[in-house]
């Protein structure tokens, strides 16, 4: 998981500067602030739309539509596993070739990246579709073994609308295959944080704390403590990370001095600002106190690491700032309403998501998401169908 802020103006090795050993010129004032700015930004958005599409999601009563519900031995394992990887992939770049292995994860993002955004922009262009559009259902199901041992390993189910949405996403997947560009970079980037924000659940605020309180020192540790974050944020082309230039205003879109975010930042706040909104459903008070604060104490966190990541000129690990802001302001705010009970009581799956299935491992490539859900729902239905033909025991 990347998740460092870093600022490549300066010239230093905290960005992809110029290979033939001449100097970067410094970014104008207006530039950096632009590149910040549009960070800021593009980290907001999907935090904001992910976390509304997280309560219809949760609401939702189709199987396919269940999210992945991360329980607190979820989130005390997450940080060991994130070091693991993380480590995992400087060694790699260490050891073999950084053209192969990043040609290899290109093709691996390039098909995650097409489900992700065809997911994301689904909602919005089904408002396009004229009412006669012939739209018709599939399934793409693959299994292994046969009879009472049959396993599913791929069930997609799918219509016409959603390969509509799939050749437009094919189209940005090319476009980063073939020339990387940072506007297809980050428009996967955008997609993947959305859909993470989405579908990943946080059972419940003990769970969240949990969660950022590990990658917090996950963060602090490999930013401060050694340069693999920083190393592998480099050499990693893969959208990860949000990336924008600096020196936009002067090359225009073939600018390539980025600042970056990495999209850790935005994901591992956005679930727990999601579970305060959903909270904030459940009291019943049509307001959303806590879904406001949790966002306001992210814009306050992330612009306190863009201004000390400007002052100090180095890379800062966004959740140093982000996590104390954003468990430490929707608790005052709970002190000072007298809910802190209501909040740590609060079960998202248990007001929301009656029926979630616990995340116990981490998705791989072998379907989406919704697919998962959809494979575990059938296994937990089973018994249920068959349970009228047994015979009475009295």
């Amino acid at each position: 998981m990347d998740s460092a802020l870093t600022d490549p103006h300066n010239g230093s090795a905290e960005g992809a500067g110029p290979t033939n050993g001449t100097t970067r010129p410094p970014s104008t004032p207006e530039g950096i602030a632009l590149a910040y700015g549009s960070l800021l930004l593009m980290a907001l958005l999907p935090i904001f739309f992910g976390a509304l599409r997280s309560v219809r999601c949760a609401r939702g009563k189709n199987a396919s539509d269940m999210p992945e519900t991360i329980t607190s031995r979820d989130a005390a394992r997450f940080p060991i596993i994130a070091s693991c990887t993380l480590l995992g992939l400087y060694l790699f770049f260490k050891i073999f070739s950084q053209e192969y292995i990043n040609l290899l994860l290109s093709m691996y993002f390039f098909v995650l990246g097409i489900l992700a955004l065809s997911h994301t922009i689904s909602p919005f262009m089904n408002r396009f579709f004229p009412a006669n559009f012939p739209n018709r259902q599939y399934q793409l199901l693959f299994t292994q073994g046969s009879g009472e041992n049959k396993e599913e390993i791929i069930n997609y189910e799918f219509d016409t609308k959603d390969l509509v949405c799939l050749g437009l996403s094919s189209i940005v997947g090319v476009w980063y295959l073939l020339r990387k560009h940072w506007i297809a970079n980050n428009l996967f980037g955008l997609a993947f944080s959305l859909n993470g924000v989405e579908l990943l659940h946080l059972n419940n605020v003990s769970t969240g704390c949990i969660l950022l309180g590990g990658l917090f020192i996950y963060d602090v540790f490999w930013v401060f403590g050694t340069n693999v974050m920083v190393t592998v944020a480099k050499s990693f082309e893969a959208p990860i990370k949000l990336v924008f230039p600096q020196d936009l205003l002067e090359k225009g879109l073939e600018a390539d001095n980025f600042a970056m975010l990495g999209l850790g930042d935005i994901v591992i706040p956005g679930i727990f600002i999601a579970l305060l909104l959903r909270f904030d459903i459940s009291l019943k008070k049509n307001t959303h106190t806590y879904f406001y604060t949790s966002f306001a104490a992210y814009i306050f966190g992330l612009g306190l690491t863009i201004f000390i990541m400007h002052i100090f000129k180095h890379a800062q690990p966004a959740l140093l700032y982000l996590v104390p802001a954003c468990i430490g302001f929707p608790i005052l705010v709970a002190l000072a309403k007298g809910e802190v009970t209501e909040m740590f009581s609060y079960e998202s799956s248990a007001e929301i998501l009656p029926h979630t299935p616990r995340l116990t491992h981490f998705p791989t490539v072998s379907g989406s998401p919704a697919s998962l859900a959809d494979s575990m729902q059938q296994k937990l239905a089973g018994p249920r169908r068959r349970r009228p033909q047994n015979p009475s025991a009295m």
